[in-house]
């Protein structure tokens, strides 16, 4: 089933990416309700006027996807954006529950190398590791915040990649294959928020 969603991101390195997400989703693109490439341009218009129309686009969405992208933390407006979906918003007689998110990383260079790095557990397996200070402490806090742990192996104490987390890092070329599979995954965790150590505010 088609999920209402949401897309944060910095609009100077990650427009393109944006519009591939959009592209991906084929027809489930109507059920989209961010900006787009045809969209008005917000530059000019106050603060509080610009968080009124962004809350008029999340609010009714089910799921936020968030482009994680290497200037990502200059952004005025991605923590903001993830703080509100993560609310419980009432308007009139309908109250919101808090939005699925699933982060997208961004290709940079042909790489992944800005964000993600291979290791190796006390296996020898192989793992990737994650460059958190990158990101906002609303999106890497919740990251590898299950209750209780969910360790892929608890003697190395690796996490499960998708269940270990709210919050799910997901490589673009990855993501773009089946959109639909990871934004269910993050509409699913959304109904057991109580299995997750969540971090609401930005």
């Amino acid at each position: 089933m088609a999920r209402k969603t949401f897309i944060s991101y910095k609009y100077s390195e990650a427009c393109d990416l944006r519009d591939k997400i959009l592209d991906s989703l084929g027809e489930d693109a109507k059920y989209y309700n961010g900006e787009t490439s045809d969209s008005p341009d917000l530059t000019d218009k106050k603060t509080e006027t610009i968080k009124e129309i962004l809350k008029d686009m999340i609010y009714g969405t089910s799921v936020l996807i968030v482009i994680l992208s290497p200037k990502i933390k200059e952004s005025e407006w991605i923590d903001w954006e993830l703080e509100y979906s993560l609310k419980e918003i009432k308007r009139e007689d309908r109250t919101s529950k808090s939005n699925g998110i699933v982060a997208v990383v961004m290709k940079y260079n042909k790489s992944y190398d800005w964000f993600i790095t291979n290791s190796e557990n006390c296996h020898g397996t192989s793992t990737l590791k994650y460059d958190d200070s990158k990101l906002y402490s609303i999106i890497s806090e919740n990251h590898f915040n299950s209750i209780p742990p969910k360790y892929h192996c608890s003697e190395c104490k690796t996490y499960e990649a998708d269940l270990g987390s709210y919050i799910s890092y997901i490589k673009e070329d990855d993501f773009l294959l089946d959109p639909n599979k990871y934004i269910e995954k993050a509409y699913e965790k959304s109904n057991r928020l109580s299995d997750f150590k969540l971090k609401k505010q930005k």
